[in-house]
């Protein structure tokens, strides 16, 4: 269904970061991520990391706003020139965060949040322990269900099939024990003030 790869930070394109301006927003599909994710940077003034995806558009997607829109020959030629600093296969398709993603953060002096996937997400912590990784949680597997077949876009199968896909992937993400934090999307006004909460902690570190 999947498969992931990293790539070493060594080479032309190696990101000069720490980590420490790095916040991971990780969780299946269906927990909230990019709802939340907005939100995050309009209250926090966070700089969005944009994706590279081989998959096509879906209607209203703009290239460069929502993601990178890359043929498989573009995305594997970057891949091979480790211009990555993470990048997974999921369901067919390639996502991954460029590296001029962590040049634009470090130029802009604010804090870069990362939308992506736990295969993602356990990759920047294994590259960048110092980086914050939240793993965001739907309430329980009914609400989970609920919120895959809302979406109208996926037939029965594939909601299922998504379905076990997010089982797969929290169980990934406990099991690597790399995530600093996981919050429950329950109540979006609550679950948003919980992580703004948990990213103010590490600001007054820094």
């Amino acid at each position: 269904m999947h498969e992931a790869g990293t790539i070493g930070p060594s080479g032309p394109h190696a990101p000069s970061c720490t980590g420490r301006n790095l916040v991971v927003i990780s969780g299946p599909s269906g927990a909230g991520k990019t709802t939340v994710a907005r939100a995050l940077a309009d209250r926090l003034d966070l700089l969005v990391s944009t994706s590279a995806t081989t998959r096509p558009p879906r209607r209203g997607e703009a290239d460069g706003v929502d993601y990178y829109f890359l043929s498989p020959q573009e995305f594997q030629q970057r891949l091979a020139e480790n211009r990555f600093v993470e990048w997974a296969e999921v369901f067919g398709h390639r996502y991954g965060t460029p590296i001029e993603e962590l040049e634009r953060a470090r130029k802009s002096g604010r804090m870069l949040l990362l939308e992506i996937d736990v295969q993602g997400g356990i990759q920047i912590k294994k590259k960048f322990p110092e980086a914050l990784a939240i793993l965001l949680l739907p309430p329980d597997d009914r609400t989970l269900r609920e919120r895959l077949s809302r979406r109208g876009t996926e037939s029965p199968q594939d909601v299922e099939a998504r379905f076990a896909k997010a089982q797969e992937e929290v169980r990934m993400a406990r099991e690597a024990g790399c995530y600093d934090a996981e919050v429950v999307n329950d109540q979006l006004a609550k679950t948003i003030n919980e992580v703004v909460s948990i990213i103010l902690t590490r600001r007054k570190q820094a």
